[in-house]
Order: C-alpha cells, then sequence, then structure tokens
C-alpha cells in the first residue's frame, strides 16, 4: 500500500554576505563615504556614532560604531580595497596593475 502526503513544509534560507556588529569588534574597518558624496567618511561615523545607526565598510561589513578605533588593527580586507582605490585614483581612472 502507497500513502501520499499532502502536507508539504517549504523552507526558505536567506545567505547574505552582510554582517552586523554588535559586540566589541576585533578590528578596525574603514567606512565607505556617503554615496552622494556630500558627507566624508569621519562625517558618516560620527553621525552613526551619535545617532546609533549602521555603517557600512569597504569590505562590506555592516556595523554600529561605538568605540575608538585606534586601539584596533586596520580590517585587511577594508586596507586591500582602499589602497586599490587610492592606486586608482593616481592612475588618473586607469585600473592599477595587481
Amino acid at each position: 500500500m502507497t500513502q501520499l502526503l499532502t502536507d508539504t513544509i517549504t523552507r526558505v534560507k536567506v545567505d547574505t554576505d552582510e554582517r552586523t556588529e554588535t559586540g566589541n569588534g576585533s578590528v578596525a574597518h574603514i567606512v565607505r563615504a556617503d554615496p552622494a558624496g556630500h558627507r566624508t567618511p569621519q562625517a558618516v561615523v560620527l553621525e552613526a556614532r551619535v545617532m546609533g545607526t549602521p555603517v557600512e565598510a569597504l569590505c562590506g561589513y555592516v556595523f554600529t560604531p561605538h568605540k575608538n578605533p585606534k586601539s584596533l588593527p586596520v580590517c585587511e580586507p577594508c586596507k586591500a580595497i582602499y589602497e586599490f582605490r587610492l592606486r586608482h585614483d593616481q592612475n588618473n581612472g586607469e585600473l592599477p596593475e595587481a
């Protein structure tokens, strides 16, 4: 005898690279500037600290700034992206050699 199951359960798992930091953090990230270009990265971080809103680092890490980053090592992916962009800007928009 064969029995048919009529109830179906569908599970959807959403996986993203976005992470939100709520703990103390172990590295200092380099924050993206305002996409519209109206505020410097420093202004973005200051506003986020005051308002308690998250910011996005160059590496894609999303966090709420809450401590002085000067005592922490710099995030290696953020540093690499920053240096790549700096070389790109120094080459007048040409892609730098790897």
